[in-house]
């Protein structure tokens, strides 16, 4: 299974599609909202949401579905990555609820060779994540750093620091 891509692997247009989606549970939200002391009733107080927002229910905290997107990306985009450098823009265009299932994809919108340095380069994308009925609810713009095939090769391949494990099976034939 691919973790992440090498430089030469970013094509300018190509589309990841992250899979799977996520479905987001009440208990998603109130442990992130806990995790990152989000107190706001929004979140946390149904009935609070119900009586009185406009949306008549919870909404599910914005730094929540944008995490979960974040995350989604790493194995087709950030797995490989020496830095996350920026985040350039994040919208938050609609509202997630308890029960909205996200879906995210990626597009590589350029890609630049160090200046100061051959074995890497920077990649710059835009996540975008739906909801089950494809409605739009989160857009944003990163730049990462990611290293080049040849950086990987020297440093030991697709998984270096791996352990060998010394109790590995015999095959029966091999007494």
């Amino acid at each position: 299974m691919q973790f992440g891509r090498t430089y030469e692997e970013f094509e300018i247009g190509a589309v990841y599609k992250h899979w799977p989606g996520k479905t987001v549970t009440e208990y998603d939200d109130h442990l992130f909202c806990l995790l990152t002391m989000n107190h706001h009733p929004l979140h946390l107080d149904s009935n609070y949401a119900r009586e009185a927002t406009d949306f008549g229910r919870n909404v599910v905290v914005g730094n929540y579905v944008y995490s979960l997107l974040l995350g989604m990306s790493v194995p087709d985009v950030s797995g490989k990555a020496l830095a996350n450098l920026e985040v350039e823009s994040l919208r938050h265009v609609a509202p997630t609820f308890h029960g909205d299932t996200i879906y995210g994809e990626s597009t590589v919108l350029g890609k630049t060779p160090s200046r100061s340095k051959s074995d890497r380069g920077v990649v710059q994308v835009e996540t975008r994540g739906h909801k089950q009925d494809g409605t739009l609810v989160c857009v944003f713009r990163r730049k990462v750093m990611v290293p080049t095939e040849s950086y990987v090769r020297e440093r030991g391949g697709e998984q270096p620091g791996r352990p060998v494990p010394l109790d590995t099976p015999k095959k029966p034939q091999e007494k």
